[in-house]
């Protein structure tokens, strides 16, 4: 049979910008009834407080430019809400830029190279209390085909981020061909689960895993599928832009109009060509995207 222990320890206070934030990890794990730190644990912290470590703090009213700024790729965009894959790599609302559970008035970026942050994480850990650990940079993210957000490692060292189990057989012998364990999201999840929300618990403890903690381990960048991997690059709408205006000889113009809306978006797209056919079936058909609506669910 197997087991995980998982526990998050109370006693962080607010991290700023400089703080030694593995120093004050390891003192809070070393107290809690589960601590210390023992050899094969796998540490799970939120962005947030090595963000607010690393000084990724910003004013709330640099938000907006901030999220252009580490914009790379426009997924969707409806109204005011922006998916889009920002400068780690990652598909999130805003690029992961964050105003809860911080200082009225600011925002947080995300770490800015989030395997690095893990990397210095874990050499100090192992430092502090003499064992072999793993540690994931946990954040929040939604999920494309479900509703709700759970947290994934964004991060990672010292833990392998991906079990193959390709090649493999199951128990009635059929051989298992593309099946790869996404197990640094798992333990991000896992650990969320203790340190809630709202509990100030920016750390938990995935104890049981000893296995998957090794010294040389690609980091959780590895886990993102962006470029030709990507089988939905971009939403209904974006799409068809995107394709418009590459057929108009303009994806250049691609950051600019999808943030136009509805007619205005339309116009800007129909400007860019002198023959009415083209002009009128374009119109057409950024207005079919604009008003395709999936299927209602069926009924129970």
């Amino acid at each position: 049979m197997s087991r995980l222990l998982v526990f998050a320890p109370d006693g962080i206070g607010d991290v700023a910008a400089g703080d030694d934030l593995a120093a004050m990890l390891h003192e809070a794990l070393a107290a809690d009834p589960d601590g210390p730190l023992r050899d094969g644990d796998v540490v799970v912290v939120t962005s947030k407080v090595v963000s607010k470590a690393e000084g990724r703090t910003v004013a709330a009213e640099d938000r907006d430019p901030v999220v252009a700024a580490e914009t790379v790729r426009t997924v969707a965009r409806r109204g005011t809400v922006r998916i889009v894959e920002n400068r780690q790599g990652l598909v999130q609302a805003a690029a992961g830029v964050d105003a809860s559970n911080v200082a009225p008035g600011t925002a947080l970026l995300l770490p800015a190279d989030p395997d690095a942050s893990a990397r210095r994480l874990r050499e100090r850990l192992q430092q502090l209390s003499g064992v072999r650990l793993g540690v994931v940079v946990s954040d929040t993210s939604g999920r494309a085909w479900r509703r709700g957000q759970t947290d994934l490692a964004i991060g990672a060292a010292g833990v392998l981020p991906v079990l193959d189990y390709g090649g493999r057989t199951d128990p009635w012998g059929n051989e298992l061909v593309v099946t790869q364990m996404a197990v640094a999201d798992e333990v991000a999840a896992a650990g969320d689960l203790v340190k809630a929300k709202l509990g100030r618990r920016p750390v938990a403890v995935v104890r049981g895993l000893a296995a998957l903690v090794v010294d040389e381990a690609p980091g959780a960048r590895s886990l993102t599928r962006t470029g030709p991997g990507d089988l939905f690059a971009r939403g209904t709408r974006e799409a068809v832009l995107h394709a418009a205006l590459g057929a108009l000889a303009a994806p250049g113009r691609y950051e600019e109009l999808v943030a136009l809306e509805g007619e205005e978006l339309t116009d800007a797209v129909v400007a860019l060509t002198d023959d009415a056919s083209v002009a009128t079936f374009l119109s057409d058909l950024l207005d079919a995207a604009r008003h395709t609506e999936p299927p209602a669910p069926p009924q129970a």
